[in-house]
């Protein structure tokens, strides 16, 4: 499937001929050129000026996979009654792109012709009434359609909606159960089935073995020519990294035949298995799959849309988790790891493979893992938990730094960011919210992405900001969970 969007742009039977035939011209030659500069396709399919005509294209665009979202745009006045069926029934995201087709107001040639060609400043309000009226989920949008940050905001809203399609399709092999006790990585499977499309279902540790037994040596000797492609070699345990590879192959080939796109796992079922997979659930994520750990199959649901959702379809995203504080005042940062799985599409460097000892769970052997140092530069951490009857998406905004100590006897991968508003407001503010402590850190995907995925998906969204004041979050929690009691 090669994913598309459809342009969709209304008119009425009004103006004639001749200002059909113009507009069709026009907004064909806009999805052209947006075409060129988002990052899917802009399909134009209609000039819609009926109830039918609106109706079938919404049908269609309702049952073609390769649609992942409607962009609607009314270049004349459309009456919007006509549109009442059409997107009462529309099960794709919508965007209202509020725009025209020139600039500028032509002082020499305006007349009362190119007024009534020209009639996007009322139509486009006519049809945002009725969006409003229906009550139904949409992005808008308003600007130039020229302009880049117009731009800019129909690529991330299209990104977005590649997260929908995604979810929609998700399904999650989880290896074993939980971690005994522990809350947060619960969950409700049939709600999150129901809501987001997840599919969540447990292999046994016995089935990965079986698989791991079937692979061959010519297999292990691909995959670690890759790992030598990719990353440095800095361990002479060289038969763990075989062992890493292993299991990788054996993972990625039970997923594939079973069509899932992320995984969970947990240091307590490792039965048969002599390491935790570390660089194979590593390498995993860098080729787009989703992780959990301790069987977290939302987090590992989350880590798999949002890096469809970045550059490129596979973009800097990790599951990551809170290890600790670094608390000297004016210096206050959170330190981001993982016992072994942290996705290497985090670091700043090339990545390193070592193998060293892992003191919890039920290795027999020291695991292999990459060590790196994550990027500097703006990011979000974003978590998903069951309230019970519903999902709330908590997302801080989070300004990473090189780390500022080397921390040579911590052999995993690491990640240091400043929280927003500051690390004691921010701490307060996610626990407040009953954030994980299992998280997604992207550089790619931003929170007005994530913001716009959580209302398509139906779903609370509590976003964690520089301005964000404890108080303020508090009332504004305890509004969202009267509204969603009332959904």
């Amino acid at each position: 499937m090669k994913p598309e969007f459809w342009f969709v742009v209304g008119s009425q039977f009004l103006y004639g001929p001749e200002v059909l035939e113009t507009v069709e011209a026009r907004a064909r030659k806009m999805a052209e050129e947006l075409t060129k500069v988002l990052p899917y396709p802009l399909v134009y399919k209609v000039t819609a000026k009926t109830n039918r005509e609106i109706t079938d294209i919404i049908k269609e665009a309702n049952y073609r996979d390769d649609c992942c979202g409607v962009i609607t745009w009314c270049h004349t006045f459309s009456p919007s009654k006509m549109w009442i069926d059409g997107l009462r029934d529309l099960q794709k995201p919508w965007c209202h792109l509020a725009t025209q087709y020139n600039k500028e107001i032509p002082n020499d040639e305006i007349d009362m012709d190119f007024m009534n060609l020209n009639q996007a400043a009322h139509g486009d309000r006519e049809h945002g009434f009725i969006g409003a009226r229906l009550r139904k989920p949409r992005k808008v949008i308003a600007g130039y359609w020229k302009d880049g940050a117009v731009h800019k905001r129909l690529g991330d809203w299209m990104k977005a909606a590649i997260g929908v399609a995604v979810s929609k399709n998700m399904k999650v092999m989880r290896f074993g159960d939980n971690m005994r006790e522990v809350a947060v990585t619960e969950g409700d499977k049939v709600e999150a089935q129901i809501k987001l499309g997840w599919q969540v279902n447990t292999w046994a540790v016995g089935d990965l073995v079986k698989e791991m037994n079937a692979v061959t040596e010519r297999e292990v000797e691909a995959l670690m020519g890759e790992y030598e492609a990719a990353y440095d070699i800095a361990t002479d345990n060289i038969a763990a990294i075989r062992y890493q590879a292993k299991e990788e192959i054996a993972i990625r080939r039970m997923m594939d035949r079973e069509g899932c796109r992320a995984f969970s796992n947990t240091f307590q079922d490792l039965y048969g298995m002599e390491q935790l997979p570390g660089l194979a659930s590593q390498h995993l994520m860098s080729l787009g799959y989703g992780y959990g750990g301790e069987g977290d199959w939302k987090v590992s649901a989350l880590t798999a849309i949002l890096k469809a959702m970045g550059e490129n379809g596979n973009g800097s995203s990790a599951f990551m988790e809170d290890y600790t504080y670094h608390l000297v005042e004016g210096s206050e940062y959170s330190l981001g790891a993982h016992m072994l799985e942290v996705c290497p599409s985090l670091a700043a460097d090339k990545p390193r493979i070592e193998t060293h000892h892992l003191g919890i769970g039920m290795n027999e052997k020291d695991p292999a893992r990459l060590v790196f140092e994550g990027k500097a530069g703006p990011a979000i951490v974003v978590s998903i938990i069951d309230m019970g009857g519903r999902l709330r998406l908590i997302v801080q905004d989070i300004e990473c730094v090189k780390p500022i100590m080397p921390m040579p006897k911590l052999p995993v991968a690491r990640v240091m960011w400043r929280s927003m508003p500051d690390l004691a407001t921010g701490v307060e503010c996610w626990i407040m919210a009953g954030g994980a402590h299992h998280t997604v850190l992207s550089y790619d995907v931003s929170a007005e992405m994530l913001h716009d995925w959580a209302k398509m998906m139906d779903i609370e969204f509590v976003h964690i900001t520089k301005d964000t004041v404890p108080e303020k979050l508090e009332e504004e929690l305890m509004v969202k969970d009267l509204i969603f009691k009332l959904k």
